[in-house]
This record gives structure tokens, sequence and C-alpha cells, in this order.
């Protein structure tokens, strides 16, 4: 199994994203968190600054929408180029067409569930999507803890993809750190968004890869 660590830019420097970037050149991508304080109480960026973080950005940039109205916004994302869009269940009103859309523009579709929402709500059309975004702690801010109770959900959807969509990747985000990434990869998971664990460590490119080395330790 592929390992992924994507680091999320929630917990980076907002005033100095291109020398952030530079900072994490070992990650397989950039986890980009678009908040409207609306969905969530937080804000962040809108496509503006999405676009110019496409422009300098040498990783993929994954960006997660965590706002309103995704079916009308996720295309929006998607056409700056971006390499994979998620948005959240809970927020769409027909989330296959949204996500055709976002293929339709060139981009990996991703679909994400709040830890209240079952996973039997994405059942019958996960075979529609590149990635599953499980949230380990509620949508809205960095630096939460791991809700403990996600491995169940984790090793649940983990299930469902072997089933039915064999090719699409299983992410979790939300208070991803050495003390609890075997375990979390060892449920399943092959994308890990982390934030303060990487962006608070003196050696960030360090940080990840002993990170992705401690999630393929529980595989072998």
């Amino acid at each position: 199994m592929d390992i992924r660590i994507q680091p999320s830019i929630l917990s980076a420097d907002f005033v100095n994203f291109e020398a952030d970037f530079d900072s994490i050149s070992s990650a397989d991508g950039i986890h980009v968190d678009v908040m409207d304080g609306h969905f969530v109480p937080n804000m962040t960026f809108g496509p503006p600054m999405v676009k110019r973080m496409q422009e300098i950005s040498k990783l993929p940039l994954d960006v997660h929408l965590m706002i309103e109205n995704s079916d009308h916004w996720a295309p929006v994302y998607a056409s700056l180029g971006v390499f994979s869009v998620t948005f959240h269940f809970e927020a769409c009103a027909d989330a296959v067409a949204t996500a055709r859309a976002i293929r339709s523009m060139g981009s990996r579709a991703g679909i994400a569930i709040k830890p209240g929402t079952a996973v039997s709500a994405i059942e019958s059309i996960i075979n529609e999507f590149d990635q599953v975004l499980v949230m380990s702690v509620e949508p809205g801010f960095g630096g939460q803890s791991f809700i403990q109770s996600s491995l169940d959900k984790i090793t649940e959807v983990r299930a469902l993809i072997y089933l039915h969509s064999p090719q699409t990747w299983l992410q979790v985000d939300g208070g991803i750190d050495e003390s609890n990434i075997a375990e979390v990869s060892k449920a399943g998971a092959d994308t890990f968004v982390a934030g303060s664990a990487v962006f608070k460590s003196s050696d960030r490119n360090g940080q990840i890869n002993s990170l992705r080395d401690l999630a393929l330790a529980a595989h072998r």
C-alpha cells in the first residue's frame, strides 16, 4: 500500500506560504483547508488565494472544502488546476453530479464525512470518488485531538473500498501525529493530513519522513 503524507496549511504561516511550502518538500501533497464561516465557524481563503498557491506550489494541492453550496463551488476550485478537490457530503445536494463536475475539470474528486455522519451515507456512491476523507475531529479548527472512535469508521470505509472501489484513497484528517499514525494506518488509511505535527517541528521534512515510516511499518 502506498502511504501519503499531506501537511495541512491550516497550521502554516498564512503570510509566508511560499517559504512554508518549501519547508515541506518531502511531503506527497499539500492539504489546503477552505472554510467559509458558515459550514464551519472559521474562515480561511477563497479561489484567488488557492489560485496563487497553485502557481507557487511544487507539490500537488489537495483542496478540502469546508463550505456551503459545494455543488457550485467545488468545480470552481477544480478549474484552478489543483490535484484534487474534496467536498463534504453534508454540504451538497447531489454528490455524484458534483464529483463528475470536478473530474470534468481535470481534478480528482473526494468526499468527506464529519465524525457524526455514518459511513452508510456514502456506501452506494463510494465508487464515484477518487478519495474518501474521514474527519477524525470536528472540522473547522487545527490542533484538535484525534477522536478515538474514528478508528472503527476508518475500518468500515476501508472494507467498502475493498468491495466497491479498490483504487479509492482513504484519507484521515484531524489530530494525526506520531502517537497515533500507526494505528490509523493499520485501520486502513493510506493518506494522512498532519498539520500541527509537521509545522511545529524544527525539522519539518524529517517529521514528514518519520510519520510516513511509522504508517508504512504498520503494514509490514
